[in-house]
């Protein structure tokens, strides 16, 4: 996670925790009751789909009331292998499909089934078929380890992308839980940062180690007033100001940056909302940003957990179709019922390439009544703000003090010099 200066080893450790509380997790058993295998994941779905003969996208996550479908197996013997089958929504689901081999097994093929007839996920969908997509070999780990992998690992298929993030899973259990020892993945020992290309079978040259050339600051957007209403009423009010910035590879080679503040009254915003999660879908000219929001049962917070951006970069960009996502984020995190508010600028990094800035934030996900924000809980960067001019004040008052002590003891000094001559 990334902010506007200061802070950073904490906000990380928080957008960690958040993204922990955001997995679901899920078991299988044998016969006996026994649990033969073990998932927990946080998995964000995009897919493309046509809808009144133009290119569309759903973005959704894996809820945490999938259930475990009967279809989901331990595996017995040389017979069969261990299967997780996820279900959820209307007719959407996805499984794992595991095997061993020597000293290791591996999820041997995973398998997406989307029905594109659910409205509630895909508008005006001109399909209404159910699809299928799978693709082979995206995890392996040692025997009698736990596969763990926190950074996000993408799967592209035809149509679909899947990310997953914030995975610990173990197949082939004898205990019932999960091992000590674990298997991290590739994308933990080496952390890299990837834009999410528009058509999943895209792939992008070496990007040229050529800085932009500088350009004048950007004025801070204009703050616009943005709500979505759900069936209780509104259940997302954000007041906020826009700015998007991507540094993309021109056509001779060269990087470029493309800055662009949203106009609040040429933005539309649509989205949706449940009882555990919401978005906002906000479209200005050729970008949109799509936020999602998701609530943290425990503690009863809602968070930011993710962002979707996609754009058309200037005529110059190499590739002028850009879409990038992170859903592995805990920003504007605040209790249920009260909303978050942050006058700094805040900085979310979506690729290493893409960034949405935000300015003058407030906002409430969920609990709202009427169209009011409940109580305020500040960032914390507004809190440092108004403490240094506190330590400031203070600092001087006391510099002034001890000038003054200083100046009455001089003083003293010299009088009683005056009466010894």
């Amino acid at each position: 996670m990334a902010r506007a200066q200061g802070a950073r080893g904490l906000l990380a450790a928080a957008a960690l925790l958040g993204f922990l509380q955001a997995s679901s997790s899920f078991e299988v058993k044998d016969a006996s009751g026994k649990v033969c295998l073990i998932a927990d994941l946080t998995v964000a779905f995009s897919v493309e789909y046509k809808s009144s003969g133009q290119k569309e996208f759903a973005h959704f996550f894996l809820p945490q009331n999938a259930t475990v479908e009967p279809q989901s197996s331990c595996g017995k013997g040389n017979t069969s292998q261990p299967v997780l089958v996820l279900g959820f929504g209307a007719g959407h689901s996805l499984s794992l499909n595991f095997s061993e081999s020597a000293d290791k097994y591996q999820v041997e093929e995973l398998v997406f089934y989307y029905n594109l007839s659910d409205a509630t996920l895909f508008h005006n969908s001109t399909a209404g078929d159910r699809k299928r997509v799978s693709h082979k070999n995206i995890i392996q780990a040692h025997m009698g380890t736990k596969y763990r992998c926190i950074n996000s690992k993408q799967i592209n298929m035809k149509n679909v992308n899947v990310t997953f993030s914030n995975v610990t899973l173990e197949a082939y259990l004898t205990n019932g839980t999960f091992s000590v020892n674990k298997t991290e993945c590739a994308e933990d020992l080496f952390p890299t940062t990837a834009v999410v290309p528009t058509t999943p079978k895209q792939t992008t040259s070496q990007v040229p180690t050529t800085s932009p050339a500088p350009t004048a600051s950007p004025s801070n957007p204009a703050v616009g007033k943005y709500n979505v209403t759900g069936p209780n009423g509104t259940c997302v009010l954000a007041y906020m100001g826009l700015q998007l910035n991507i540094t993309y590879v021109k056509k001779d080679e060269k990087m470029g940056l493309y800055v662009l503040n949203f106009i609040p009254p040429n933005t539309t915003s649509v989205g949706r909302c449940d009882n555990t999660s919401a978005s906002l879908n906000l479209t200005f000219e050729k970008t949109r940003i799509i936020f999602f929001f998701a609530l943290n049962a425990s503690n009863e917070k809602f968070f930011l957990q993710g962002v979707n951006v996609s754009t058309t970069l200037p005529s110059e960009a190499k590739v002028p179709q850009f879409e990038a996502a992170n859903y592995s984020m805990s920003e504007l995190r605040a209790t249920v019922g009260n909303s978050y508010k942050c006058n700094a600028e805040e900085n979310l990094q979506i690729t290493d390439k893409a960034l949405v800035n935000v300015f003058n934030v407030q906002i409430q996900v969920f609990k709202i009544d009427g169209d009011k924000f409940g109580a305020v809980e500040e960032c914390q960067l507004d809190e440092n703000n108004m403490l240094i001019p506190i330590i400031v004040g203070a600092a001087l008052a006391g510099l002034v003090l001890i000038v003054l002590i200083a100046y009455l003891i001089g003083r003293k000094r010299s009088h009683a010099g005056y009466q010894t001559i």
